[in-house]
């Protein structure tokens, strides 16, 4: 089979001849299923990659239905909509204007979620990949265990001058496969708390700067919900649990991790090791908050917002991403801080979006303007912050600018004391996994399941995919 480069209308050098042949964990290496799978997608690939993306940047005619880019060009996927794309179209026009036409550029945004990670793994197996990706740091593990991923080395961070000391740590160390780097790092977006002051004033929650007052503990943590539910007369907090799989998971997974329960999977994903007396009266408590009206029983995921917005709760837990929806409503003064330690420890359920190399032959010229690339969306992370990310590059967040963003400066902590979904192949961001388990999540804070109900069914269906090879 010809192999042509990624997006250069050259032949790639072989992998004894590039410094930068494409690499995969020993571990995770297939010949046989590997060979299987790209001759079925040599035929079929162009159809699998063409559909369901949007544009953003550039036009992407050329590249993913099989013809080739013009010489220089770097092609680059992304799963961004909303804001996040809104700001992404800033950053990647600022690049287009820093190279001054030396290099240019095709973007593609495709759905988010598992239609993207497939796509990622079907181009890149099919010989057909990008030069960078965006990839959740959950996902892109299960990437590099199948051998879809080129390594991150020092020579290649230097080429750029990167080191692994410029990036949070907690994130950094937590992106290892194997004792290997495979992404570099954009943000960490936790699960937070947003506040609306003019419910928690009166309820006595503030302090003479208009900042919450730290909730430290069970028993303040009740004391809260109770001034704030006086106050406004209906609820105390809201969060999204109908037509909503992740969030509810989110949840429960922050208090859960504060008790510093096992993990829910172990083994790659084979076996189910959460600690079942630990969940049930996690989920006891969390369906309590609903019995005692504490909270709506049952809001989709703008209802949910809309009472903290309207000051029909005082707090609204959600991903940092909705700081953009909250600063749009006309009138709301609302402030943000991570999840309170209602039990033992501080830790609050987070991803983080990661730039990824797919694996594939690249000449010195081809990585380094990978890398260049990548170093231009870190150096700009100041638009990035804006939109709620906490920056994983310490350089940039350290910045004067980053660091005087209100109220993104009140949960910047919650990076420190981010739990990641464990790790398996139907595990991480947007996966079956949190489709499975936050569904059951969300009917017992609904009522309609007991936790013992919920566990059995958790159990039930997680045990499919635990029993079940890895597809990759």
């Amino acid at each position: 089979m010809t192999r042509h480069g990624s997006g250069n209308g050259r032949l790639r050098p072989s992998a004894a001849s590039s410094p930068w042949g494409a690499q995969a964990p020993p571990s995770a290496r297939g010949p046989s299923r590997r060979s299987l799978l790209r001759a079925g997608l040599a035929g079929a690939g162009a159809t699998m990659l063409g559909g369901g993306l949007a544009g953003c940047g550039t036009p992407l005619s050329a590249g993913l239905a099989g013809s080739e880019l013009s010489p220089g060009t770097l092609s680059f996927w992304n799963l961004f909509g909303g804001g996040d794309g809104a700001r992404l179209t800033t950053m990647l026009e600022q690049y287009e204007a820093e190279t001054e036409g030396a290099n240019s550029l095709q973007a593609a945004t495709f759905a988010w979620g598992n239609p993207y990670y497939t796509k990622v793994s079907l181009a890149t197996l099919g010989d057909k990949p990008p030069d960078v990706a965006v990839a959740h740091l959950t996902r892109a593990k299960n990437l590099a265990r199948a051998g879809l991923l080129t390594e991150i080395t020092d020579d290649m961070l230097a080429m750029v001058d990167l080191r692994a000391e410029d990036f949070n740590q907690k994130v950094w160390e937590e992106q290892k496969t194997d004792g290997k780097d495979w992404v570099i790092p954009l943000d960490t977006h936790p699960y937070v708390m947003y506040y609306n002051r003019a419910v928690c004033e009166p309820a006595g929650l503030l302090d003479s700067d208009g900042l919450l007052v730290p909730i430290e503990g069970m028993e303040a943590w009740e004391a809260a919900l109770a001034a704030a539910k006086e106050v406004t007369g209906e609820y105390a907090m809201s969060t999204p649990n109908i037509n909503e799989t992740s969030t509810p998971w989110r949840w429960f997974y922050s208090l859960y991790a504060q008790q510093g329960g096992a993990p829910f999977l172990s083994e790659g994903g084979t076996e189910l090791t959460f600690d079942e007396g630990l969940v049930e009266s996690t989920l006891a408590y969390i369906q309590s908050i609903s019995e005692r009206e504490l909270m709506p029983r049952a809001a989709d995921y703008g209802g949910a917002a809309q009472h903290m917005f309207s000051g029909r709760s005082a707090f609204y837990l959600q991903g940092v991403w909705e700081i953009t929806t909250a600063q749009s409503i006309e009138g709301l003064d609302f402030g943000m801080t991570p999840i309170p330690t209602i039990y033992d420890q501080p830790a609050n359920q987070a991803d983080s979006h990661t730039f990824i190399l797919p694996a594939m032959d690249r000449s010195e010229e081809q990585m380094l303007r990978a890398m260049g690339f990548i170093k231009s969306m870190l150096d700009q992370g100041l638009t990035w912050a804006e939109g709620g990310h906490v920056l994983s590059y310490l350089p940039t967040l350290n910045s004067p600018e980053v660091q005087a963003l209100e109220p993104q400066s009140g949960y910047a902590s919650a990076a420190d004391n981010a739990v990641y979904d464990d790790p398996a192949w139907y595990s991480g961001s947007g996966s079956n996994f949190e489709v499975i388990v936050g569904a059951q999540i969300g009917i017992v804070m609904q009522g309609i399941a007991s936790p013992t109900e919920a566990i059995s069914n958790i159990r039930s269906q997680l045990g499919n995919y635990a029993n079940t090879a890895d597809p990759l």
